[in-house]
């Protein structure tokens, strides 16, 4: 069995808040459709859960392994499985850039579980325990174009939408989540409203970019700069700024 595992774009991202040690945001997710990796379920006999690739993390940080963990635990059906099969995922997504790679790769391999081993879970069942393994997941288990997310990443909502053409760039600069949320708190600390909120949940995504710059659309953007002063001059005109980077796209053929 052989399925794509696509990157997303924060089309725009904002911090409604806190909740426990977690960022409440409201952000539009859009599936990159010419940007995927590829995961494999390959025939092998294996001792214990084999995960081949090029990952930048030890395979009990994979988040693939972590679902594993999670699911086998559950269902006895899904580690035997693994006892006559091997994960083999072709990379293609950078890492650590924003783009939602890990957690693609995690929800697809879940998607995968479930159908292979017949564990006949809804993909809201399945939502509710990529939740527990990171903020991205959910949006990967439910196979959407385009969506909103809020919550702490749990809560997604289909958002019907022409497909966009997407173009992305990632530097080679090495992004770190934690400092760019602790700069954020520290030095750009803000909530959008509910009424601003709504607002943007509400229009589409190309007329998002069309009223907003780049700062205004992630509120990640100055604090990653802040961390990261060459990220700037990549900022260039209708390019925009994906998760806490470092990548940045540009939506193609814009009317």
């Amino acid at each position: 069995m052989t399925k794509k595992s696509y990157a997303k774009v924060n089309i725009f991202l904002k911090i409604a808040g806190k909740r426990d040690n977690y960022h409440e945001l409201v952000s539009r997710f859009v599936r990159v459709k010419n940007l995927f990796d590829t995961i494999s379920f390959i025939k092998q006999d294996c001792n214990e859960f084999t995960l081949d690739g090029n990952f930048g993390c030890d395979t009990k940080q994979n988040t693939i392994f972590k679902a594993y963990s999670i699911l086998a635990k559950k269902y006895s059906i899904v580690e035997e499985y693994f006892k006559y099969n091997k994960v083999v995922v072709y990379k293609n997504i950078p890492e650590f850039a924003g783009l939602g790679g890990g957690s693609s790769n995690c929800a697809t391999f879940m998607n995968m579980v479930n159908k292979e081993c017949d564990l006949k879970l809804s993909k809201d069942q399945l939502s509710s325990i990529a939740a527990t393994i990171g903020a991205d997941v959910p949006f990967f288990i439910y196979e959407l174009d385009s969506a909103n997310v809020t919550g702490i990443g749990e809560i997604v909502k289909e958002f019907k939408e022409e497909t966009l053409d997407i173009t992305v760039l990632t530097p080679n600069i090495q992004c770190n989540t934690g400092d760019i949320f602790k700069d954020f708190r520290d030095n750009c600390y803000k909530e959008i409203s509910k009424e601003d909120a709504n607002k943007l949940l509400n229009m589409t995504s190309i007329n998002i970019l069309k009223e907003l710059s780049i700062k205004e659309a992630n509120d990640l953007y100055l604090p990653a700069k802040n961390c990261n002063k060459e990220l700037e001059e990549y900022a260039k005109k209708d390019w925009y700024f994906s998760g806490s980077g470092s990548s940045f796209f540009k939506i193609n053929k814009v009317n």
